[in-house]
């Protein structure tokens, strides 16, 4: 009686395995790949889409990061304006960027001009419960998550300039500039490169933005400076710079920690896939070196502000810090911890050495982005010729002259009709008062107020 029962059972257990082979069978005649390629594959596409996630997510805290960095660095009268600015920028840019930028940016072989000029249309994501078998690139990752974190490197860029023309320049031209700087500028100079443009086909390296994202967003900064004019008061005839201290310096040294935790994502991610052993193993040297990069802007800032002031000077320091993790960010797999150490502390250097070079030219950029962003991304951007044996010094000059002439030129002309159409500066008495008050009605800190 028992043998009968059984003998179902083992008849069921014999079939199983030509039953799965079965499955198997019409797997690979569906999809052209047994079940073990296809898990492997979905893993690969899994663990990409998971990279550029979190790498998305530290990026996008990084605009806090310059927020309170920028709201430390300028007086408290302007504060709330630094606020705003930095909320309003990130959305406006996230509009520009899915509406012309991703796609101009990345065209995928839809070229208007091949190599230079990608085609316009807007972001299109996956259906939902989209099938393996309808992905666009299984190899790769989806589409959201490339775009958020294409997304965080654009809107990066808008932050730089931000910086840079505070204290000064009134809120609605600036946002007008920034649709354009996220939504056509930025995107066509970054195709030449990342979108497989004529740069890449130079053999231009640039791994993570030290000119793609940081220089190009110094050059910006540089000609909006450059058409908005000094602060009221801050250079006189007599070749005297008056000194305008930030209102916050523990806010901005937050704000510097923030970009540099940050910086793990922008770098790290930009590694592009983590579906295999050394995928992983790269993106932790990647950690290992853009955090010693900025140890070593940090110390050299340090060092030399003590040697050329007698005291260490804080903003040095803070910006020291950020410029190292810009001069790693062209190349952050290939050095080693010294190299890049090394790298970083000259990005340091340079901080200290430019911030009054800028002054002495009148320049006046209120939180030293142009330093830290444009310098110390082309130094940057030359170092990788230091470590990476791909890379060759005609390449990357070609690449620094491209995107700076476009970025500034393009920069210039949009400020300067800006300027001619709306008129981007307040006056200086509304300047003496404030922006937050006479631009916004409201105070960062009102219980300080007069009266």
């Amino acid at each position: 009686m028992q043998l009968k029962k059984l003998i179902p059972l083992v008849a069921a257990a014999a079939l199983l395995p030509g039953l799965g082979f079965a499955q198997e069978a019409a797997e690979v005649a569906e999809t052209g790949m047994d079940s073990v390629e296809r898990l492997n594959m979905e893993m690969v596409f899994i663990m990409n889409s998971l990279l550029f996630l979190v790498g998305g997510f530290l990026v996008f805290f990084m605009a806090a990061g310059f927020c309170m960095l920028e709201t430390g660095l300028v007086r408290s009268k302007n504060a709330t304006m630094q606020l705003i600015k930095n909320v309003a920028l990130f959305s406006v840019a996230t509009v520009a960027y899915f509406v012309v930028g991703f796609n101009l940016m990345y065209p995928l072989g839809d070229w208007v001009v091949e190599g230079w000029l990608g085609g316009i249309a807007p972001t299109v994501l996956e259906p939902v419960g989209v099938a393996f078998e309808d992905l666009d690139d299984v190899e790769y990752a989806s589409i959201g998550s490339d775009f958020i974190f294409q997304l965080m490197f654009c809107a990066a860029v808008a932050s730089i300039v931000s910086g840079a023309v505070a204290e000064r320049i009134k809120l609605w031209p600036f946002l007008g500039f920034v649709i354009v700087l996220t939504g056509i500028i930025y995107p066509i100079q970054a195709s030449w490169s990342w979108g497989e443009g004529f740069l890449d086909e130079l053999g231009f390296l640039d791994f993570a933005g030290s000119s793609i994202v940081h220089a190009a967003g110094g050059w910006a900064a540089l000609a909006g400076v450059i058409v908005l004019g000094a602060r009221a008061g801050k250079y006189g005839k007599d070749g005297r710079v008056t000194v305008m201290a930030g209102s916050n310096l523990p806010l901005a040294t937050l704000g510097m920690f923030i970009l540099w935790l940050g910086w793990f994502g922008f770098n790290g991610a930009s590694q592009l896939a983590m579906g295999t052993v050394s995928d992983v193993a790269d993106i932790s040297r990647i950690f290992a070196n853009t955090n010693t990069a900025a140890a070593g802007g940090a110390i050299a800032a340090l060092l030399l502000s003590k040697f050329l002031y007698t005291k260490p000077d804080l903003t040095m320091v803070l910006n020291g810090a950020l410029a190292g993790l810009v001069s790693i960010t062209a190349e952050p797999l290939t050095p080693g911890l010294g190299a890049a150490t090394l790298i970083g502390a000259v990005g340091g250097v340079i901080v200290v050495l430019t911030v009054p070079l800028l002054d002495k030219l009148k320049l006046d950029d209120v939180v030293g982005a142009i330093p830290v962003h444009l310098f110390a991304g082309i130094w940057g951007t030359l170092a990788v010729v230091l470590t990476n044996p791909d890379a060759t010094l005609s390449a990357q000059i070609i690449g620094i002259v491209s995107i700076g002439a476009f970025m500034f030129v393009a920069s210039l002309v949009m400020w300067l009709i800006l300027k001619a159409v709306f008129g981007i500066r307040v006056s200086d008495e509304d300047q003496v008062t404030g922006l937050d008050t006479t631009e916004l009605g409201m105070e960062a800190y009102p219980e300080f107020s007069k009266g």
